[in-house]
């Protein structure tokens, strides 16, 4: 979702919301394949006003869950939020890639507790790669980003589960 930094309050409420380009083209391709949730500090929000926001903009029909800070009780980049997420979900991390646009909370977080990350960076050409995280500057990179995961550590896709966390 794209963020204007004019509007105060929960993100459903603002009189424009919309989707970062083409997101919704690739989760919608990812959906099919991936489990698809969103992991969010929005401050402002419940989960239930996030959904209503998604929906807003149609990218709720792609989306499994949603994890809030405002509910987990942690913040990103704490262990102890990823950590919800992994327990939650029931998978081993090693099938999950977390993909957001904050260096620092999304990515850092992720690769501090053994997760896969991807930056999403489309401000700027800034590049950052590691053993446990890539860079993209354009979301359709996505697909390839996460298939570089995938061939690397030879984990199958399956069927099952951003910015979007996303499990194998």
């Amino acid at each position: 979702m794209r963020i204007f930094s004019g509007f105060k309050g929960p993100m459903l409420n603002w009189p424009r919301v919309e989707a970062v380009r083409d997101v919704p083209e690739v989760l919608e391709e990812l959906h099919k394949t991936w489990k698809l949730c969103v992991a969010t500090n929005a401050s402002d929000s419940y989960e239930e006003e996030i959904w209503g926001a998604l929906r807003r903009v149609g990218l709720n029909q792609f989306l499994d869950k949603v994890y809030c800070s405002r509910i987990i009780g942690h913040r990103k980049p704490s262990r102890e939020f990823f950590e919800h997420i992994l327990n939650d979900l029931g998978v081993n991390r090693s099938r999950v890639i977390m993909v957001g646009d904050d260096f620092e909370s999304d990515v850092l977080g992720a690769v501090e507790c053994r997760i896969h990350a991807i930056w999403f960076n489309e401000h700027s050409r800034e590049s950052k790669i590691g053993e446990m995280f890539r860079t993209i500057h354009n979301f359709k990179s996505l697909p390839r980003a996460l298939d570089s995961f995938r061939t690397r550590s030879r984990i199958m896709r399956q069927e099952s589960h951003l910015p979007c966390t996303f499990v194998r």
